[in-house]
């Protein structure tokens, strides 16, 4: 049985070398995440040059995607060994540059630099403060215009560029940032695949994201966007966030942190229902396998954390510092891999998703889909296989969640690469083909030299109809394998 919920793996210092990418995509990696809130244009540049390279020399497909910071609240810089606040003291927050070094000179109260100003307009005093996520507490007392104090409840050492976050409070700043606007031009020419927003509050800000990639470049407007939810706002606007994007992740660092680490497990399933009923792809990330960074195996929790993400019905689940700084990149790919695939073959017994809860078909492609799944399931047949140039096709099959794997073709490059973001789905690159005839061809030759089928096995092809005039989908053909 193949495993058919994706796998992102974040790259970061313990992974970007090149062979050390062609290890992970062999342990099973099926995206590429680059992190923007880490690391220079030049160092995520050499990484795409070389996921590129290996994904050609290896034959297989690999997407990436480009997770852009947003408003992210951040301590600037202090010494290299960081600052330690004990319980009781008293630190001073500033307002500071962001590539300023502060030299702590044993002041009182420590000094604690912000990169974000707007920080000062909207803590009041008596708010928490929570620093490195959520590992420290502060509690505001003096709020100035450019600074506050504030005393430690909960104590640790601090390092550089460690997060921030008020729970309760809204920030009065724009989710896409100056930043991410530079970065969403760099990613959009170097060809990712597809962006992820942080911190989205609302619809308009994943609408804002589709307006700038258009701007940027028209011909890559059709980029796949995806919401990270990571405040209670997000939840609150769920279903219209899900309406302007092609799919969220349940960021679960951040939703804890602002929210409550109780809620978490709730919020995770009401955004995995969702998303799947309205054929959105979902991705579930944070802490997966987080012993993985220092141990070779996984706690039993993060075990059972993992296969209740698939059986709650997640397209993709995602590892984090695990591959980015971890000690053990490969093996945390492979161990989430066996994990899903021992719950993929239990999902019939335990699993949530339903197919029959989707929203009804709003269109000929959806019920084709639909068809094709009940014709796959009817006849026993070994495959379904979709034509498609822009994706979506593959997207609607995967979301029907049939029994049998989903063998998607398209003669687009773009599209080829970003195929590997949909559970289920094995993408291969065909020339173009102007007649159901030339499809049927395309599916014997590649299925049969790869080794995917046996002959005399029987297919569904989905496909638009007339071939060549590049219509959805409405064709859905039982064959048989000559």
């Amino acid at each position: 049985m193949k495993r058919k919920a994706k796998i992102i793996a974040t790259i970061g210092p313990s992974s970007s070398e090149k062979v050390i990418l062609k290890k992970l995509i062999q342990s099973g990696m099926d995206v590429a995440r680059l992190n923007f809130s880490h690391g220079s244009h030049e160092e995520h540049q050499q990484v795409i040059i070389s996921l590129r390279q290996v994904s050609e020399e290896m034959k297989k497909p690999v997407s990436i995607l480009q997770d852009l910071q947003g408003p992210k609240l951040r301590v600037g810089l202090l010494p290299p060994d960081g600052i330690l606040l004990n319980q009781n003291d008293h630190v001073r927050l500033f307002s500071a540059p962001e590539n300023d070094l502060l030299q702590q000179k044993n002041e009182l109260p420590t000094q604690i630099p912000v990169e974000l100003p707007e920080i000062f307009d909207v803590v009041k005093k008596g708010n928490s403060i929570l620093l490195d996520d959520g590992e420290m507490e502060l509690i505001a007392n003096d709020v100035g215009e450019k600074e506050l104090t504030a005393e430690v409840r909960l104590g640790g050492i601090l390092y550089s560029h460690k997060g921030i976050n008020l729970p309760g409070v809204q920030l009065k700043v724009s989710t896409f940032t100056e930043k991410d606007r530079e970065d969403l031009e760099f990613g959009i020419k170097n060809g990712v695949d597809l962006v992820a927003l942080s911190f989205v509050h609302s619809a308009d800000d994943m609408s804002r994201l589709r307006q700038s990639i258009q701007e940027i470049d028209t011909d890559k407007s059709d980029i796949p966007i995806i919401a990270k939810l990571e405040r209670p706002e997000a939840i609150d606007h769920l279903e219209e966030i899900l309406e302007v994007s092609d799919g969220v992740m349940v960021a679960r660092g951040d939703l804890a942190v602002e929210t409550s680490p109780d809620r978490v497990p709730i919020y995770q399933k009401e955004i995995i229902q969702s998303a799947n009923k309205k054929g959105k792809i979902v991705i579930t990330a944070t802490q997966m396998l987080e012993s993985m960074m220092q141990h070779s195996r996984p706690t039993r929790a993060e075990a059972s954390d993992v296969a209740n993400a698939i059986f709650d019905g997640t397209d993709i689940v995602m590892l984090s510092g695990e591959t980015a700084v971890g000690k053990f990149p490969e093996k945390s790919i492979e161990t989430m891999s066996t994990i899903v695939l021992t719950a993929e073959e239990n999902f019939t017994r335990w699993g949530h998703l339903h197919p029959e809860n989707r929203e009804p078909a709003q269109d000929d492609a959806t019920s084709t889909t639909r068809a094709a799944r009940e014709l796959a399931h009817d006849r026993n047949v070994e495959l379904i296989v979709v034509f498609t140039v822009s994706g979506r096709t593959a997207l609607l099959m995967s979301k029907e969640r049939p029994c049998v794997p989903i063998i998607a073709f398209t003669p687009n490059q773009r599209t080829y690469q970003r195929l590997n973001l949909f559970w289920g789905v094995r993408p291969f690159l065909v020339p173009y083909a102007s007649s159901v005839e030339e499809m049927i061809k395309h599916v014997e030759a590649n299925l049969l030299s790869n080794q995917v089928i046996q002959p005399g096995k029987q297919v569904v092809i989905v496909c638009g109809y007339p071939v060549g005039k590049r219509c959805p989908p409405n064709l859905a053909l039982l064959h048989t394998i000559s």
